[in-house]
């Protein structure tokens, strides 16, 4: 586990109840399938049962987005975790995926009103993205997952006061 992460670790409320969508990126798939692999077993380790995890593939991080939107509307999930790396190249096509990709996600958590969370790494070269997909910085999809189950609690917490 790397450092930073410790914080998430603390006081982890049970995933028995909540289900989840995940929506992967098929690009840079050596990445991303262990970005799964980190979500996937994080969720199943707090309690998630399998039959509430519904994972879907898209093309590139640059569809993360719809395919977010579509569990969103098509599902009744109560976290969305989006899955992508994009790797710095040697044109401005990475500022403009990250850029839109970032902005997407954010606008889907605003307008749906359920957690959608920002699991794209954003890295300079391939070493780098292998060192936050299991490596030396850890595995962001394992930290997108402990997000995810901490903001659907906190939704339901707010729901529950809310109702009393």
């Amino acid at each position: 586990m790397a450092t930073n992460l410790k914080p998430l670790y603390n006081q982890i409320p049970s995933a028995r109840d909540m289900s989840f969508g995940i929506v992967v990126s098929e690009w840079n798939p050596a990445i991303t399938e262990s970005l799964l692999e980190g979500a996937y077993s994080t969720l199943i380790s707090n309690g998630a049962l399998p039959k509430n995890i519904d994972v879907k593939h898209v093309p590139g991080s640059f569809e993360l987005t719809l395919g977010a939107q579509f569990f969103a509307e098509y599902t009744s999930v109560d976290a969305i975790i989006c899955l992508g790396c994009v790797i710095r190249g040697e044109t401005p096509h990475f500022e403009y995926i990250c850029q839109s990709v970032a902005h997407g996600i954010t606008e889907l958590n605003l307008q749906y009103g359920i957690p959608f969370i920002f699991g794209v790494l954003t890295t300079e070269n391939f070493d780098q993205a292998r060192e936050r997909a299991g490596g030396k910085m850890g595995n962001k999809g394992e930290e997108s997952a402990l997000v995810a189950i901490k903001m659907v609690s906190l939704q339901q917490q707010m729901e529950e006061e809310t109702d009393s």
